[in-house]
Formats: structure tokens, C-alpha cells, sequence
């Protein structure tokens, strides 16, 4: 299997995901609100960091739980780890290998501190640290570059927010994102056909905020280990504080824009692009934001903005592939990149 049929497997990935996974999700949010932990302590690496992204705006804003994103090295290489009294500890890795996340977990038991692995490898050293586990049903993938195993573990952690927040509403809004992702890649061969005025760029910023800062860290790292492009992700309002210096005549400017509560803002600044005469690549559901763009990505109408990241990064995704073609790359095994990476 390709890295497209692996992006394109998605909307299949994600309807069997949530079909088997729901009973095991509300099992372990019975057991997380037996624990009553005050915050959530999250440890993950590449990918997986950037799925932590989202459950930091999630479990935040729907559950009224703190994350906070844990430094493996205090863990590993310091050997001082921070106390970690009244957390849930959380370790997100597709193979479940890296010893440093492995060893949050290890250290979190130590504590007495219940643990949780959300992974794609069920058997793993992770796996077998932690007190539960949600596998995340992605099955193998062969391309080194991560994408049906990261809006997997993005689903896991929606799943897992809905199942601790109990409203019936947010399952029937996560029933639907199958059928928004499958119309999000629909026409994929489209924006395929985008990449080529983007062929020579070295240099970018990805732009989003709230839940799609996630997304802007996650494009910025496919468009880095598969174009070798030099893709700075950054908060589109940290962006505004000193970075949009950097906008000269066609910079390009990869902007996550979504209806919800940060669109105005980003519209805004969508606008302030345009009069710099900025390169704008804009994946969006709205009509006002993709006429701001040279290349608009567009998405599905109707998407609750707490779900929008696991649709919004498939465009993405598909940018990034096709700029890899387009290149010359070789898309199934970027230089010096391993499937697996085992830090410490």
C-alpha cells in the first residue's frame, strides 16, 4: 500500500475505528472518572506530539481537563522526573516503541498515577506499561510518513472526550466524520493538479489556531520530511507578534481556516496577506476564505469546529504528497527518516 492509498484509506479506517472502539472508550472514561484525575500529563513524540496538540484544546474546552505536554528527557536523560501527583498519565505513540514515552508511563506507575497508551501496536512495550489501552484499528502502515495512524489517534482522543463528557450529541456529530473525510479526499486528484506552481518553493509558515493548531504543526512536519521545504507551524495569532515580518511578494503562507470561533480572526489576517501580496494556500469551508487564496483546498461544509482537524489535515496531506511527486521525491521513504524511532 502507497502513501496516497494510505491517505485515502481514511474515511474507512475512521468508520471501522469508531464502529469497534466506542464500548473500550467509555469503558476507560468509567475508569478515568473513577481516578477523578485533576489534569491530564501527555507524553508523545513527532506525529503523535501533534495529536497532543488537539487533546490539550479538547480535553480543555469540553472536559474542563488541563493538559499539559510532558518532556520525556526529564524522564530518560536527567532521570528527574517532576511529580505527578492527581494526573491521568497518557502516552500516544503509533508503534509504541520510543523508550523515553515508555518511560513517562514506567515512572507514572511508579507514582501510583493511572496510565493510558493510545497506540496502533496493542502488544507493545507501551501498551504493556500502561493500565489500559485504546488501540486505535489503523492497521499496518508502510509508508514512513505518518497519516491514517495520525487521524486515528486524533479520533481516539475525540472519542475518549466524548465518552467523559457523556452528551449523546457529540457521537452523533462524530458518526459523520467518515462522511466528511470521504468528501474531503473526493476530489484529491484536484488539488494534486495545484502542486506544481509550488515545485520549487524551500520555505513556508503553516497557520492555525485553537484545535487546528494541531493541524498547522502536522502539515509544517509532512511538508518537512517529505518536500525537505523549511515549513514554520505557528499560531495564527503568535504569527501577528513579530513572524509576519517575514511576508514579502510570494511567501507562501499555508493557512488553516474552518468556520468556528477563531475564523474571523484568521479571515482577518487572510486579508492582511492578500494586500502583502503573500502566496496563500488556504484549506477551508469557506467560500470567503478559499477567494482569498491562490490555492484553495476546500472542505465539506458542517463541520463542528471540535472535530474539523481530523478532515482539515486530509487536504493537507494530499498537498504534501503531490509536492513530493512534484519534486521528485520519493514518497514512500524520505531520507534519512526509519518507520519507527526509539529515543531516549
Amino acid at each position: 500500500m502507497s502513501l496516497l492509498d494510505e491517505i485515502l484509506s481514511q474515511p474507512e479506517i475512521l468508520a471501522n475505528t469508531l464502529k469497534a472502539q466506542r464500548a473500550r472508550a467509555e469503558d476507560i472514561a468509567a475508569a478515568v472518572h473513577s481516578a477523578a484525575p485533576r489534569y491530564i500529563f501527555l507524553a508523545a513524540r513527532g506525529t503523535s506530539d501533534n495529536a497532543g496538540r488537539y487533546a490539550n484544546y479538547l480535553f480543555g474546552a469540553h472536559n474542563r481537563l488541563p493538559v499539559a505536554l510532558a518532556a520525556p528527557s526529564l524522564f530518560t536523560l536527567y532521570r528527574q522526573p517532576p511529580r505527578l501527583e492527581g494526573a491521568l498519565v497518557v502516552g500516544i505513540s503509533q508503534s509504541g516503541e520510543s523508550p523515553d514515552i515508555v518511560g513517562v508511563l514506567e515512572e507514572a506507575r511508579l507514582q501510583g498515577c493511572p496510565t493510558l497508551a493510545i497506540t496502533n501496536a496493542p502488544q507493545s512495550p507501551l501498551a504493556r506499561v500502561a493500565d489500559r489501552v485504546f488501540p486505535i484499528m489503523a492497521g499496518e502502515e508502510k509508508a514512513v510518513a505518518a497519516t491514517k495512524t495520525y487521524t486515528a489517534e486524533l479520533l481516539a482522543i475525540a472519542m475518549l472526550s466524548a465518552s467523559l463528557e457523556g452528551n449523546p450529541a457529540r457521537w452523533n456529530e462524530l458518526a459523520r466524520v467518515p462522511a466528511w473525510a470521504a468528501r474531503a479526499l473526493a476530489d484529491y486528484e484536484t488539488t494534486l493538479g495545484r502542486v506544481e506552481r509550488y515545485r520549487y518553493m524551500e520555505r513556508c509558515v503553516v497557520l492555525g489556531r485553537g484545535y487546528n493548531y494541531a493541524t498547522a504543526f502536522e502539515w509544517a512536519l509532512k511538508l518537512k520530511e517529505l518536500t525537505y521545504v523549511t515549513a514554520e507551524p505557528l499560531s495564527s495569532a503568535d504569527f501577528r507578534h513579530g513572524p509576519i515580518a517575514v511576508v514579502e511578494p510570494g511567501f507562501p503562507v499555508a493557512v488553516i481556516a474552518p468556520s468556528g470561533k477563531v475564523y474571523p480572526e484568521i479571515e482577518s489576517l487572510l486579508h492582511r496577506l492578500r494586500e502583502a501580496e503573500a502566496e496563500c494556500i488556504v484549506v477551508s469551508d469557506n467560500p470567503e476564505a478559499l477567494a482569498l487564496a491562490q490555492t484553495p483546498l476546500p472542505l465539506p461544509p458542517g463541520i463542528p469546529e471540535w472535530l474539523s482537524p481530523l478532515v482539515s489535515i486530509l487536504p493537507a496531506q494530499v498537498f504534501s504528497y503531490g509536492l513530493t511527486r512534484a519534486k521528485g521525491f520519493n514518497t514512500e521513504h524520505p531520507r534519512g527518516l526509519k518507520k519507527v524511532t526509539k529515543t531516549r
